[in-house]
């Protein structure tokens, strides 16, 4: 409790400074004791796992959370625990023991026994529970959200003896399903291994033998018994008298083991457990308070979230990131669409150049999300609840040089990206303990654009909050600080901002149903402190004045029946000076092409007119 009395003392400041928060419980790769974060070490244990033979066994990468994740033999291979034994077997467990492992039973503090699914799902709900009940009822809290990131483990998974390469991370060593029980159960197993590659993201570089110390995952004196929890279900066995393991039920994830019907781990178990969790939540909350969602990873919203399985006050959640940049940290003028790759899309139309094909690129991805998301969901809101981009990116040179052209240019580019789309969304992410040597202090990635190495301490600020003090330890704030309209009498149609000139426009339609006539657009003092604000295109009409210390711009629209939408420019002078060009192809390589071609035609009429009258 005295982790939450800190976190409601916290979120009760809020309102004063013009801030809400929704309330999201992280987890990626289930537990940090499995690779990751999320839930606490005791839901391994109690189903069976030894804890300090998970990393032996090769049932979880643990240099991530130890510190490492740093250095290039290291880089971005978290999350390839999603498919590896612990991670793995929770999920599945968590969501569907019921159905794929009803022989694991839990004794509980209270002498209970009850079935994994029952134990770690009431577990999760009275967790949940109690944090909601502590702080809900708070003003600056607008809701909750269920968990970061859901992976579905096994469920599904069509064959034991592989990963979908598309869909699931091959990087270092990369058991299959089969490999990881093996290994999980002490059995020394060859397992490929995967390095870095081009044109594709990795490819298959050599074999090694794992677990050679023969060292078990599974507690003797656990609910297991010491045997591992799919061969006691029997989807896999060892011959002694071969000494192999065999597969005895290949395709035991994808139906239920017995009815035999296909199943499916958003109808069969998200939808349901979703609505199991609205209600404990909105049972000790404000109904109004929202509930936010999301989908699997990198997966369009399913085309089976219909009305049915929706939730009130429903926020549709999914997140974005440059899966190529955050793969290979790098970032530089040519970009490519993983999105579309990933479904098929032609490789040529999937490649883009400079910063204006950075910003098409990433606003195709963007919108692609939520035009996916609203197709299914309807007019339920969608947030893009996390996205944001690697500041120790092109091999951490910015962090020396202090040159942050390329962090400067790719924020930009997904933030036009997420304006051009009219997306809410949240930025992943500040991190006051980031530093430059260890950045976010977990599996080696450092995305906050606030660094407390960076910052004054604090004894040394100014706390009014017009001091520009206060910015000290930001990065590339020219990139993310920008004007968006925090309110609009209208429905928004149109906004664009160049963060090289400071002037945007913002185009919205009147209506009917919306009786307020006045729009708040926030300009921040960062940008526009000591310029003349300029503020053109309105109706003879309107109104307009720039509060500087709100940072705010007020619109009030006059006689609504004249016209029925509004375009307002907004402008600084003199202009904010440039970051960077907004480059293209055609400007780096017209020229030279245009040049090549003249002489190659030149070439090609002096041979046929001298040799071929």
């Amino acid at each position: 409790m005295e982790y939450l009395t800190y976190v409601k003392k916290l979120l009760s400041l809020l309102p004063e400074y013009g801030l809400s928060a929704f309330i999201v419980v992280h987890q990626d790769v289930w537990s940090r004791y499995s690779g990751g974060s999320g839930a606490p070490a005791w839901t391994l244990e109690n189903i069976g796992f030894d804890l300090h033979a998970l990393e032996e066994s090769g049932a979880a990468w643990l240099l991530g959370v130890k510190g490492g994740g740093h250095v290039e033999a290291e880089r971005g291979i978290w999350p390839c625990g999603y498919q590896k034994l612990a991670a793995a077997t929770m999920a599945t467990c968590f969501w569907a023991g019921d159905t794929f492992a009803p022989k694991l039973k839990i004794t509980t503090g209270d002498g209970d026994i009850k079935s994994v699914q029952q134990y770690l799902q009431d577990a999760f709900l009275d967790m949940y529970a109690l944090v909601a009940q502590t702080v809900g009822s708070l003003k600056g809290v607008l809701g909750f959200e269920i968990m970061n990131e859901p992976h579905r483990g096994y469920i599904d998974l069509p064959s034991l003896h592989k990963f979908d390469y598309n869909t699931d991370l091959h990087l270092s060593h990369v058991p299959s399903a089969f490999q990881s029980f093996m290994l999980g159960s002490g059995y020394p197993t060859l397992i490929s291994h995967w390095t870095r590659s081009f044109p594709m993201p990795t490819r298959l570089t050599s074999h090694n033998v794992l677990n050679s110390d023969k060292q078990s995952a599974w507690k003797v004196d656990g609910p297991t018994q010491g045997k591992c929890v799919w061969e006691m279900h029997g989807v896999w066995g060892w011959d002694k008298s071969k000494s192999e393991g065999v597969v005895l039920r290949e395709n035991y994830f994808t139906k239920h083991p017995i009815t035999g019907r296909k199943t499916d781990w958003y109808t069969d178990f998200y939808y349901p457990f979703l609505k199991r969790w609205a209600e404990r939540v909105h049972g000790v909350v404000p109904r109004e308070k929202m509930l936010f969602v999301e989908s699997i990873p990198n997966e369009f919203c399913p085309t089976s979230w219909t009305k049915e399985n929706q939730l009130a006050n429903m926020v549709f959640a999914p997140h974005w990131y440059d899966l190529n940049a955050l793969f290979t940290k790098a970032f530089g003028d040519f970009t490519v669409n993983v999105q579309g790759l990933s479904r098929g899309m032609f490789p040529l139309n999937a490649f883009y150049w400079g910063q204006k094909g950075a910003r098409d690129n990433y606003s195709l991805q963007i919108r692609n999300i939520i035009d996916a998301g609203h197709k299914v969901l309807g007019e339920i809101p969608i947030l893009i609840s996390e996205c944001g981009i690697p500041m120790d990116m092109n091999n951490k040179e910015a962090l020396t040089s202090e040159n942050w052209m390329w962090q400067y240019r790719m924020m930009d580019a997904m933030m036009i990206a997420l304006e051009q789309s009219l997306a809410s969304f949240t930025l992943w992410n500040y991190n006051p303990n980031n530093t430059d040597t260890h950045g976010d202090d977990w599996n080696g990635e450092n995305f906050s654009w606030f660094s407390g190495q960076r910052a004054l301490p604090a004894s040394l600020l100014d706390l009014d909050q017009t001091s520009f003090t206060l910015d000290n330890g930001g990065r590339i704030l020219p990139s993310v600080v920008r004007p968006y309209p925090a309110k609009t009498a209208g429905i928004p149609t149109r906004f664009k901002y160049e963060m090289n000139t400071g002037e945007f426009i913002f185009e919205w339609r009147l209506s009917e149903e919306i009786r307020s006539r006045e729009t708040e657009i926030y300009i921040p003092s960062l940008i526009y402190y000591g310029r003349q604000l300029v503020v053109e295109g309105l109706a003879p009409q309107d109104n307009y004045v720039y509060d500087r210390a709100r940072q705010t711009l007020f619109v009030v629209v006059g006689d609504e029946s004249i016209e029925k939408t509004r375009k307002i420019r907004v402008s600084v002078q003199p202009p904010l000076r440039g970051h960077f060009s907004v480059n293209t192809f055609w400007g780096d390589f017209g020229e030279m092409i245009i040049s090549g071609l003249v002489v190659f035609i030149g070439i090609f009429l002096f041979i046929k007119f001298r040799f071929y009258p």
